[in-house]
């Protein structure tokens, strides 16, 4: 029977989509809470909610981006550093394979002959070193640009869940009581969802989510109340 290994492998994509749904849920939510308890019109919220959402999903998705290009950076800065460093001190370079190695148990010669292989090929011995001493993966060069738009379009569609009721309702009230409904579900399944994707207990996941969200909006709501009575 064939062995298939059943890894995990979209763990920068859920990342980013839990980083801009998580605050896209949460923020807004928290957002039209408050204003539901300080204000009469739904207008004022929804106008609000949606330059929020704006405004929101352009600096998260700016900060993925730049999340994004200084790891890029990083890496390639740190490359070039162990190039000189082959060059320049290659006897530290191959000591410091050797320690590596000697992490794994692997026999003094053994290490010997792994190094003096590994160190014909400059290529390959500079990126064994950035996998292994450094702990570094050489990045996608559209990484950044993919992260940024994965967490903005996340933190969109969480952000209209909490403000879709109020296009529905009267009231900012009514709107509340809708809204708390339906984002209290939709955190809920995300939490859900998350943790499900990346192999732990979906059911925490939805609990911690879901409370987060509503102790947010719901300081957000009280603190919104008591400056409105101001």
């Amino acid at each position: 029977m064939e062995h298939k290994e059943a890894h995990f492998t979209g763990s920068e994509t859920v990342r980013d989509i839990v980083i801009g749904m998580s605050d896209g849920l949460t923020v807004p939510f928290a957002l039209t809470a408050g204003l539901s308890g300080a204000v009469n019109t739904n207008t004022i919220v929804i106008t609000a909610g949606i330059a929020e959402i704006i405004a929101g999903s352009i600096a998260m998705g700016l900060g993925g981006y730049l999340a994004g290009k200084t790891a890029y950076d990083h890496y390639y800065a740190e490359q070039k550093r162990e190039y000189q460093e082959v060059e320049v001190v290659p006897e530290k370079e191959k000591q410091e394979i050797e320690e590596i190695l000697a992490d794994y148990g692997i026999s003094q010669q053994v290490k010997k002959d792994f190094v003096d292989e590994l160190a014909k090929d400059k290529h390959k011995w500079v990126n064994f070193m950035m996998k292994f001493e450094l702990k570094l993966e050489e990045p996608d060069l559209n990484s950044a640009r993919n992260s940024a738009i994965t967490i903005a379009l996340a933190y969109i569609l969480g952000g209209f869940i909490p403000l879709s009721s109020y296009f529905f309702t009267t009231t900012p009230r009514h709107g509340l009581y809708y809204s708390v409904g339906v984002t209290i579900l939709a955190l809920l399944i995300f939490g859900y969802s998350k943790n499900k994707a990346i192999g732990e207990n979906p059911v925490t996941g939805a609990i911690k989510t879901t409370i987060i969200g509503a102790l947010a909006a719901g300081a957000a709501f009280v603190i919104a109340k008591l400056v409105s009575g101001i």
